[in-house]
């Protein structure tokens, strides 16, 4: 029967929270379009013009 490693002790709640403390989330960065203002994600196409890097890359429907 193969044994598991178990805890010696009990976890604090301070040094789980430290451990923590990294797994946020960070909000998408987002960047504006410089064709039509609009809030994008960066190097990506515009999903609102079809625009990138200076030129018309995608036909999007009015």
């Amino acid at each position: 029967m193969a044994k598991h490693p178990v805890p010696k002790k009990k976890t604090s709640k301070a040094r789980r929270d430290q451990r923590r403390s990294h797994h946020a989330l960070t909000p998408k960065n987002l960047t504006e379009c410089p064709q039509c203002k609009s809030a994008k994600p960066q190097h990506q196409v515009c999903p609102e013009c079809g625009a990138y890097a200076g030129r018309q890359v995608l036909e999007v429907e009015a």
